[in-house]
């Protein structure tokens, strides 16, 4: 049992939350394709070798490719075609029903997105293929039509984790809902801390779960990561590993975590550049303390 002066300071931390630690700027990319399609990226999934990848993008499209690195910097990717996402009778989703936000996929490729517009969590076999609806609690009932289901995560264990972009706005924390042996649970409430948003979410190879936030001025984006350690009493350890200045970067809502060749922890975050010429698509990379 940890002593009280060590307890007291561990409780503090958690209602304060701990102070940014370090992250180090590696490196970003603007990605630019000729192609109608191309643009509106939310949902972001890179593989253990830091160069496969697959991203969705908020007008209900999948494209998976490759990244190209030179000493370990993004310079190029090299992508397949960009793919509708399908309803459950094949066809191809519209933009009004098809807001696709997060991506989680497993190490057997399957993929699970959330939506925004009647909010919800589908699981795909395949990027072409059929759908297969997971159960729709009654928890997500509430949620606003452009402000739910922002972020999705998979643990190791194969639990989905979610959280909506906007909740009960005079509240002080959000939910985390679990789907878990078939059924969504609420086991974790998340501290707000000023106005930053959760937009995206990754675990990391030890079970902890960063999330990505985003706050908008009027002038320009900031982002936020915070790491969270979570029990089964609730959250454990929470601390802040990085936040940009407004406009430093562009407006970033996938976020994939993984490895580089020496073992250091990445954090790869893709911008959503809402399909509009003053936007733009980048990659963007920090190294982060273990």
């Amino acid at each position: 049992m940890p002593s009280r002066p060590r307890a007291l300071i561990l409780a503090c931390l958690l209602i304060l939350g701990a102070p940014a630690r370090g992250a180090e700027f590696v490196g970003d990319y603007t990605w630019r394709l000729e192609d109608p399609n191309f643009g509106g990226f939310s949902g972001l999934d890179i593989a253990a070798n830091g160069i496969d990848f697959t991203a969705i993008s908020d007008r209900s499209s999948i494209v998976s490719g490759r990244l190209l690195r030179e000493d370990g910097h993004i310079v190029g990717a090299k992508i397949g075609p960009i793919l509708p996402l399908l309803n459950t009778d094949g066809t191809p989703m519209t933009t009004a029903f098809g807001d696709s936000e997060g991506l989680a996929v497993t190490p057997d490729g399957r993929i699970y997105v959330s939506f925004e517009h009647r909010a919800r969590v589908w699981s795909y076999e395949t990027p072409g293929g059929k759908p297969s609806p997971l159960p729709r609690p009654r928890d997500f009932n509430g949620l606003g039509s452009n402000s739910s289901l922002e972020a999705l995560a998979i643990d190791a264990d194969g639990a989905l984790y979610t959280m909506p972009e906007v909740w009960r706005d005079r509240e002080a924390e959000f939910p985390i809902w679990r789907f878990r042996n078939g059924r969504w649970t609420r086991p974790y409430m998340v501290p707000k801390r000023d106005s930053f948003r959760p937009v995206g979410a990754d675990f990391d190879d030890r079970g902890r779960l960063y999330i990505l936030e985003r706050y908008f001025s009027g002038l320009g984006f900031a982002s936020r990561v915070r790491r969270f350690t979570l029990g089964s009493e609730g959250i454990e350890t929470e601390e802040t590993l990085l936040e940009s200045r407004t406009g430093q970067h562009d407006n970033l809502e996938g976020v994939s975590v993984w490895r580089d060749g020496d073992g250091g922890l990445r954090v790869t975050m893709i911008s959503d550049d809402n399909f509009r010429f003053f936007q733009r698509t980048e990659f963007v990379e920090y190294s982060v303390p273990d």
